[in-house]
């Protein structure tokens, strides 16, 4: 059988919800007065034994038998959609039935569906593809991974270790770079005022930043989810709570929260802290001001969820909230996590920056990118313009290339928006 074949039939039996019909070859078919009433139409009025000509809307659905209708103008309306859908490259909603080794089952404006496995990762490797066909993209993925490796690498390729006072001197203090006059080889973008080869300072203040950047995500994004999964599944008094104080918290500034509870730490330790210590203090108070885009997204996509079948169904059979939360729902709901906690990589980055631009960030025997432009801002009108500029230009391709590849990681997640 064919959609739109005309097949002639005997009633079998008349449930309330559908009409089972034989159509020989073995083949049972069903046509369904709820999905007919849905649509406006009148329910089918038959008895077992009536012969009817019926029309082929899909050789099987998902119980597998043949979905049938009376009018055929039905039978190739669902299909004339689909297709002029299809043809106009619009997006389908799909709703996923099953899932099996060969691939996904789902279901397309009531019509049962096939999606391979290799076709799922085909559409993995379009995105991929997508991106390299994209030069700013290409251009930004390039950028992060060689700014990353370089930070990582650091203790290996820079050409010395800041950190190490055996290394300094201050007679070579003040260096412009290589290629200007007066500039030393061993120096190729010059030394600050302590001596520190300005190349590997940057190296180790990109390492500090990103390190900085990437917990005080990972915190934001761990308190935002788990707040958001209890305000959107349990709802009522807690979610209202919560929601208010996410509502207080958005009032302010950013690097306001993070000005608070940066200088509250330093009031608690006082005289007791050390350079490791502000270094978490510095993590905790960026984190904790960025937690509430994470709990508003992860909250909405909870509400829907927590309605779907799969999430009734885990309820009813007694599985604990917290299961159902974490190990059903939370894996339904992290696509947009993953695209907020890119872009506020790119905006804690230039946080911790600004806040050590003010002073109130890392030591300057910690250098972070920020503590560097700090240093430098001081000899700027002194002509030493390298010791600011270097590692303000490495500051900005960091965060603006992580802000590119946020906006292609939302594009992929999202092809409504391509």
């Amino acid at each position: 059988l064919a959609h739109g074949d005309i097949v002639d039939g005997t009633v079998v039996r008349v449930d309330p919800d559908e009409v089972l019909v034989d159509i020989g070859a073995k083949s049972e078919g069903v046509i369904s007065n709820r999905e007919l009433s849905a649509r406006g139409e009148a329910p089918v009025v038959l008895n077992p034994g009536d012969d009817v000509k019926v029309y082929v809307v899909q050789p099987e659905n998902e119980d597998g038998n043949v979905v049938l209708s009376l009018r055929k103008g039905r039978a190739e309306g669902i299909w004339q959609a689909v297709a002029q859908k299809e043809s106009e490259g619009e997006i389908l909603d799909a709703e996923v039935r099953e899932q099996n080794k060969g691939g996904l089952i789902v279901n397309i404006m009531g019509l049962r569906g096939f999606l391979p496995s290799s076709q799922v990762a085909r559409q993995f490797s379009g995105n991929l593809m997508e991106l390299v066909g994209t030069k700013i993209a290409v251009a930004a993925a390039l950028i992060t991974l060689l700014l990353v490796l370089a930070a990582v690498l650091a203790p290996w390729i820079a050409p010395y270790d800041p950190f190490d006072l055996r290394q300094l001197n201050l007679l070579d203090s003040h260096l412009p770079p290589a290629w200007l006059a007066d500039g030393d080889p061993r120096y190729l973008l010059g030394t600050d005022d302590q001596g520190r080869d300005v190349l590997s300072t940057i190296l180790y203040g990109s390492r500090i930043s990103l390190s900085v950047g990437a917990l005080a995500v990972g915190l934001a994004a761990a308190l935002g989810i788990v707040l958001g999964l209890i305000a959107g599944y349990a709802g009522g008094f807690l979610e209202a709570l919560i929601m208010r104080i996410a509502d207080v918290q958005l009032t302010f500034p950013a690097i306001l929260i993070a000005l608070l509870i940066d200088g509250t730490g330093r009031a608690l330790f006082g005289a007791h802290r050390n350079e490791t210590l502000e270094f978490w203090v510095l993590v905790l108070s960026i984190g904790l001001s960025f937690w509430v885009q994470y709990a508003r997204t992860v909250r909405g996509s909870t509400l829907v969820e927590k309605s779907k079948d799969y999430v009734l169904a885990a309820r009813l059979i007694g599985i604990h909230p917290a299961k159902i939360l974490f190990r059903h729902v939370l894996p339904n709901v992290l696509g947009p996590v993953l695209v907020i906690a890119t872009i506020n990589l790119a905006l804690a980055i230039i946080t911790e920056a600004t806040l050590s631009f003010l002073g109130v960030g890392l030591p300057p025997t910690q250098p972070s990118l920020g503590t560097l432009i700090r240093i430098g801002n001081n000899f700027l009108f002194a002509g030493e313009w390298w010791i600011a500029i270097f590692p303000g230009i490495t500051l900005a391709l960091l965060v603006v290339a992580i802000n590119l590849l946020g906006d292609w990681l939302r594009d992929a997640l999202n092809p409504r928006l391509r």
